[in-house]
């Protein structure tokens, strides 16, 4: 473990990374994203994501001191009030990581197909037009907790990489493998031509049966709209099935995350439970 850097002043250059950071301008910030949280920080740790540093209260160092044997990243360690300060918004948790976000190679579509195809049985979930930073980190905190496989995203969807999205998330945005997509329509009809996915567009309406009436099999995709307008009708005519969670009467939608967590439940748990 390297021995933590102690910074003392607000002009310390060694933590300009971490100066009135916000997510609207970390990109070109030598193209980093932040973590937040002991928990999550913890979670990053244990990946293989590039750290650039870490930077922690005196508190959470030592309570991650486990974790950090293997760090190969400088952590510099400030008193919670000048890390506040030097950050620009109140750090209650004292603990920040700077990470390296993925080069133009890493994390794209082409890379994830790569992953998948060594996988029998795959489940996947899949976003449209997502724009929540707390349902984008919903949706893996979901696909953590129902084995989902990787997560795809259309380009108007916001970034998986915000600080409030990996915090909602739990840190399993740095976990679960996903990919954004630059052209949507391409991606969908590779996952059926090229792997034998079923698609299953979450949406309410006449053609929509309820989710415990689609067949099931080996291979399933499970898409999810932005909550005001759904599923684009591209979209819609890609999917093999349409499905909705029946509901009382004049309560037309749920949440999204939520939506996700139900249908994830329902299709992929509910019978091991009966």
């Amino acid at each position: 473990m390297i021995a933590p850097q102690i910074v003392s002043s607000f002009a310390d250059p060694r933590v300009d990374a971490y100066r009135n950071v916000t997510d609207a301008d970390l990109r070109g910030r030598k193209h980093l994203f932040m973590v937040e949280s002991e928990m999550v920080v913890r979670r990053l740790l244990k990946t293989n994501w590039d750290i650039h540093s870490l930077f922690l209260s005196p508190k959470k160092y030592e309570q991650l001191s486990t974790s950090l044997k293997t760090c190969k990243a400088p952590v510099y360690v400030a008193d919670v009030n000048l890390m506040t300060e030097i950050i620009g918004f109140h750090i209650h948790r004292g603990a920040l990581a700077a990470v390296h976000r993925p080069t133009s190679g890493e994390n794209s579509v082409d890379d994830l197909f790569g992953q998948l195809q060594k996988k029998e049985n795959i489940t996947l979930l899949l976003a449209e037009r997502i724009t929540n930073v707390d349902n984008m980190g919903s949706l893996f905190r979901n696909a953590a907790a129902f084995g989902v496989d990787a997560l795809f995203f259309d380009h108007q969807c916001c970034d998986p990489l915000y600080r409030k999205a990996i915090r909602v998330s739990m840190g399993h945005t740095l976990s679960i493998p996903w990919a954004i997509s630059d052209n949507w329509s391409t991606t969908l009809q590779r996952l059926k031509n090229e792997f034998d996915v079923s698609i299953i567009g979450c949406e309410t309406g006449n053609q929509a049966l309820p989710l415990w009436d689609v067949p099931r099999t080996q291979r399933t995709a499970f898409v999810m709209g932005e909550e005001k307008t759904g599923l684009s009708p591209t979209t819609m005519n890609l999917c093999d099935h349409i499905a909705e969670i029946p509901m009382s009467n004049g309560v037309p939608s749920i949440n999204v995350s939520v939506a996700s967590a139900v249908a994830l439940y329902d299709f992929l748990r509910r019978d091991s439970f009966n």
